[in-house]
């Protein structure tokens, strides 16, 4: 899953982009209003964290913006602003949530995965594709009920695919759900690590639909 992150504390900015990589998220930082705005014209984050404070653009006109273009990227607002009259006007101009500064980490992060569920629909924590089961919190892959060891890149794979089972999903897709910017991937970077999921899940797990892309069904 990929997130932006919009945060002009540099402290704050390398924590939280180190938790949510740690927890197994791809995180882009930018630190100030008008490149947010560039970011998320791009279309490929599942999730943005948004600060109001931010230079060049305050935060919660990128967030009017946003709604405004029609664009439903879950948004966490996560300033200092405790005011209550700011809490609501965020979550009016279109925040799907609001934390505020200081925070827990693991809290933050625990609200991420809630926020994600939500959007995708779902309320349990767990995807689950026929007897094929990932646990996104604890990092942890079954089938038939025997556990699956999988690298990182192989279970942000394979979570980015159960988010939506069944759907068909093109290589440049999961490209950008697995590498950050400053990150440089290979020409066949995807097709190594799906080749390595079908050996260890089967060949039928993950199927190619020629000429469009991936989609993973129940074994």
């Amino acid at each position: 899953m990929r997130l932006l992150l919009i945060e002009d504390d540099t402290m704050i900015g390398r924590a939280v982009r180190q938790g949510l990589g740690d927890a197994g998220f791809t995180v882009d930082w930018v630190m100030d209003g008008r490149a947010a705005e560039r970011a998320l014209s791009n279309g490929v984050y599942d999730l943005a964290l948004l600060d109001l404070g931010l230079p060049g653009q305050d935060g919660m006109a990128v967030l009017q913006g946003l709604r405004t273009r029609g664009n439903a990227v879950p948004v966490l607002i996560v300033t200092a602003r405790d005011a209550v009259a700011d809490r609501i006007a965020g979550l009016n101009a279109g925040a799907d949530d609001y934390v505020l500064k200081p925070f827990d980490l693991d809290e933050l992060i625990a609200r991420v995965r809630a926020l994600l569920r939500r959007h995708a629909g779902g309320g349990s924590p767990l995807l689950q594709c026929g007897p094929l089961i990932l646990d996104p919190v604890r990092k942890q892959v079954s089938l038939k009920g025997e556990t699956v060891h999988l690298s990182a890149r192989e279970f942000s794979l394979l979570e980015t695919l159960m988010q939506r089972p069944g759907a068909v999903l093109s290589r440049e897709q999961l490209e950008d759900s697995l590498y950050g910017w400053t990150e440089e991937i290979g020409s066949n970077a995807v097709e190594v690590h799906l080749h390595k999921l079908r050996r260890k899940l089967g060949a039928d797990t993950i199927r190619n639909v020629r000429g469009v892309g991936y989609k993973v069904v129940a074994p």
